[in-house]
C-alpha cells in the first residue's frame, strides 16, 4: 500500500511540482497510490498523438478542483514519468485532494 507521506511535493513560484507516473490505456482512470515519491495514475487514453498527456491534465484539473490550465507538463512529455507544476495550490491541498481520491478508491 503506498504511503502519502512517500509523495514529493514541492512549493515553487505560488503553486507546487510533483512527479508523476503514468500508466497508459489502463481499464479506468484512477489515482494508483505512490511509489517512490511519485504519484501513479492509470489513464484510459493511448500514448499516442499527446492523448494521455491531455487526458493527464483533464485528470489532475478534475482531481485537485482547479482550471486546466492550471496544470502544465514541464517535464517528460514523451515519458511515463513525468513532471507536473499546479499553478496557485500548496503542498497540503494537494496532499488532502490525493488522500482524498486514494480513500474513495478503498
Amino acid at each position: 500500500m503506498s504511503d502519502m507521506r512517500e509523495l514529493t511535493v514541492q512549493s515553487r513560484n505560488g503553486g507546487v511540482r510533483f512527479t508523476v507516473r503514468v500508466q497508459p490505456r489502463a481499464s479506468r482512470s484512477a489515482v494508483d497510490g505512490v511509489r517512490e515519491g511519485a504519484l501513479r495514475i492509470r489513464l484510459t487514453s493511448p500514448p499516442v498523438d499527446g492523448a494521455a498527456n491531455k487526458a493527464l491534465i483533464a485528470f489532475l484539473a478534475g482531481l485537485l478542483d482547479v482550471a486546466k490550465r492550471s496544470v502544465h507538463i514541464v517535464a517528460g512529455a514523451s515519458s511515463r514519468t513525468k513532471v507536473i507544476d499546479v499553478d496557485a495550490m500548496d503542498t497540503d491541498r494537494v496532499r488532502a485532494c490525493i488522500a482524498r481520491s486514494l480513500e474513495e478508491r478503498s
